[in-house]
């Protein structure tokens, strides 16, 4: 924000090159894609805004193929979580390594086709084919499957039921899915209404006791991310914070 504000100062009574300059950085947050052709604007971005960048050029399959994907793997399976491996989460074991190219497309429509594959069995080395779409889906009884996805062709890493789930942590899951009674595809559409961006997770919450939400990210053409906590029954935004870094 500091950067963003320096320029800005800088383009107010200055040279006529100046102001030029100015513009054109602006133009280049609204077209994020150009970005890539001047090595000054993305010095200006933050270490986390590179890294969003960086795994999302690589990104071909949205949320919403992701998500049909995932809970095409289990049989009658409802969607929990589902989250873009390497985007603003320091909890992942492994790191994506982008190989694609592109960028967010200002929407939540999808930009990408997913070819789920259905193979059960993981790959020897996940990380290295790109970045990958984390989904956690619920069988009726609250059982959660892990089932990871290619997001560059859609294809199915690993589907797998968790391990160490217990009586508890399936009653807390059916329960919470039982609350839901919007889907997180209508989430992310009430986020993506609010902000134009792409969607990198959403996940099923408690809001305090107060029912649950969905929380979802989207990441805007300036590449900060927006989290927005949806109400999982009226769809109303009861929450927003915007991550500035």
């Amino acid at each position: 924000m500091a950067a963003a504000t320096a320029v800005l100062m800088t383009g107010c009574g200055q040279s006529p090159d100046s102001a030029t300059s100015a513009a054109t950085s602006e133009a280049a947050k609204v077209v994020p894609q150009k970005q890539t052709t001047s090595p000054s604007a993305s010095a200006r971005l933050t270490e986390d805004q590179q890294e969003r960048k960086k795994v999302l050029d690589a990104t071909k399959v949205t949320f919403d193929d992701a998500a049909t994907t995932a809970t095409g793997e289990v049989a009658g399976g409802k969607l929990v979580d589902l989250d873009l491996e390497g985007v603003d989460d320091d909890d992942q074991d492994q790191s994506p390594s982008p190989t694609g190219s592109g960028s967010p497309t200002g929407s939540a429509s999808p930009t990408g086709s997913a070819s789920p594959s259905g193979t059960g069995s993981p790959s020897a080395s996940p990380g290295s084919e790109g970045p990958i779409w984390v989904a956690e889906v619920a069988e009726k009884d609250g059982t959660v499957h892990t089932v990871r996805i290619n997001a560059v062709d859609g294809k199915v890493i690993e589907a797998r039921v968790d391990a160490d789930q217990d009586a508890d942590d399936k009653k807390q899951t059916a329960d919470r899915l039982a609350q839901a009674t919007q889907t997180p595809q209508q989430a992310a559409k009430v986020a993506t209404e609010k902000k134009k961006g792409t969607v990198t997770s959403v996940g099923l919450d408690d809001n305090d006791g107060k029912g649950v939400v969905w929380q979802v990210d989207v990441v805007g053409s300036d590449w900060k991310k927006t989290t927005f906590d949806v109400d999982a029954k009226t769809d109303t935004i009861v929450r927003e914070e915007t991550d500035n870094d």
